[in-house]
């Protein structure tokens, strides 16, 4: 089915999304467009007067720069952001009621079949990670893993390779200790390999200190290089095997912490992705699972509608110094803090940062805000949508998402990617177009909603596809064997 010719989101607006684009001199209901308006991008429903807001999702994503009349292509060239260094975007906190999660249904229950963890969580794979202390040795970690033929319980031998751990100091290096022992500590993990040099800034012996704190010792092991042999590595790699459970068991989707994320967003990703992954955190939510989403800078004029769903004075506080610190980092290092959106997010239709904020948010669904959490915190069993610490960056703040505890993510996009993080990453196309282009990159296609699917049909295709991947389905990244991390840095190298 075609795409509509024009999408209002919300009463307010006074702009309409035309999904195809459109020509002009075309007719759009009542009025005929005035420019030529690329597939995703936006026109004017009303006279906009100069310095009067431009309004979607029925908040203000920008000020006109001149008047725009009815059936002008609405986009940087007549629309500036309304943000400003100094904003305070954060009103007093008060005591608040919130009743957004759907009911659930009687007698509806799902589950998924992943694999008992006596710690926590389930895992929804059944890998060894080898977590290097320090990135001169991952040529060698593949080279020796390379070699080492796993059992088939064992769904893979993944390296989380990086760059760091050496000639880092103070905060740096922390940082980097931080995330390496949070991911440690990933269900998806049945057995992690601490593996370091010898010679390096961060001993192995310390990480394998922060990971123990809340890792059974009998599913790690820890060596270094210098002192050891390519056979010790090996061993080590099936003692691991060897104590993993060996088949899947049938878990509550209450069990589930899924990252939420979006990358190359394009004008149709608030239509169809990202409110259609709310959809499914709302559902998550409501059955006892969590939800975890970062890209602070990407809340950056968004933040009252994520400060209204914080039920708590102490979350909200952390959420706001959370807030605060993105803005200072910009600063402190002369960078504009509204640069977003990217290039490729305007080429794709987003004029200004509130429209990509708005957007983005989407992907957390209506439920309550219960926790915000540090780099490589854990999560916290208070269910909900937690917030963790992370830039807007993918592979970053994916890493950030696998460090806090999520099992698997939902990665909407318009413009495609082939990256995947070290846990199961659902790649969500915006746009159908997108889905055909790139088969090999996407595995689920929320364009449908812009095609006549309804929102419950798409819902439920949604909510089996994360079941089928959590319970063995492997995504389109892990057909390729790719699996990533990056890990933040703010700090001097020696």
């Amino acid at each position: 089915m075609p795409y509509p010719e024009t999408i209002k989101l919300r009463e307010a607006d006074n702009v309409l999304v035309l999904p195809r684009g459109g020509t002009r001199g075309d007719a759009v209901g009542d009025f005929k467009l005035l420019d030529d308006v690329p597939p995703g991008h936006k026109t004017a429903c009303a006279l906009i007067r100069e310095k009067e807001p431009v309004v979607k999702y029925g908040h203000v994503i920008g000020v006109a720069k001149r008047d725009i009349p009815v059936g002008e292509w609405v986009h940087e060239h007549n629309v500036s952001t309304r943000l400003g260094g100094d904003m305070d975007v954060f009103p007093a906190w008060t005591p608040k009621t919130l009743n957004c999660l759907p009911p659930k249904t009687p007698g509806e229950e799902k589950y998924f079949y992943g694999y008992p963890r006596a710690n926590g969580r389930p895992g929804v794979r059944n890998d060894i990670w080898v977590i290097p202390a320090v990135g001169c040795i991952n040529g060698e970690l593949r080279s020796i893993v390379a070699g080492y033929g796993k059992p088939l319980w064992i769904d893979s031998v993944k390296i989380l390779e990086h760059p760091y751990g050496c000639s880092q100091l103070g905060g740096d290096l922390e940082m980097t200790r931080r995330i390496l022992a949070g991911l440690a500590n990933n269900p998806n993990a049945a057995g992690v390999l601490l593996v370091g040099l010898g010679c390096e800034n961060l001993r192995v012996e310390d990480l394998l200190e922060s990971v123990l704190k809340t890792r059974d010792a009998s599913l790690v092991r820890c060596l270094a290089l210098q002192d050891s042999s390519e056979g010790n590595v090996k061993e080590y790699l099936s003692e691991l095997a060897e104590a993993a459970p060996k088949e899947r068991k049938k878990c509550g989707v209450r069990e589930l912490c899924v990252g939420v994320k979006c990358g190359g967003s394009d004008g149709c990703s608030g239509l169809s992705a990202n409110p259609l992954t709310g959809r499914f955190s709302d559902w998550l939510t409501s059955r006892g699972g969590t939800i975890l989403a970062t890209e602070i800078p990407e809340m950056f004029g968004a933040e009252d509608v994520i400060a209204g769903r914080v039920l708590q004075a102490p979350v909200y506080d952390e959420f706001k110094a959370l807030d605060k610190w993105f803005r200072e980092y910009f600063v402190r290092y002369g960078q504009p803090i509204y640069e977003n959106p990217s290039p490729g997010n305007r080429e794709g239709g987003i004029t200004t940062l509130e429209e990509k904020s708005l957007g983005a948010v989407e992907k957390m669904g209506s439920s309550p805000v219960t926790a915000v959490l540090g780099y490589g915190e854990a999560v916290s069993a208070a269910g909900g949508v937690q917030i963790t610490f992370a830039p807007g960056n993918d592979l970053v703040s994916c890493t950030s998402l696998a460090g806090s505890g999520a099992q698997m993510m939902l990665f909407t996009t318009g413009r495609g990617t082939p990256f995947g993080t070290v846990v199961p990453t659902i790649k969500i196309s915006t746009n159908t177009a997108l889905a055909r282009r790139h088969p090999d990159w996407i595995d689920f296609n929320a364009g449908i909603l812009l095609e006549g699917a309804s929102w419950e049909t798409a819902s439920k295709k949604l909510i089996d596809c994360v079941l089928s991947v959590a319970s063995g389905q492997l995504t389109a990244h892990e057909k390729k064997n790719i699996g990533e991390i990056a890990i933040f840095k703010d700090g001097a190298t020696l």
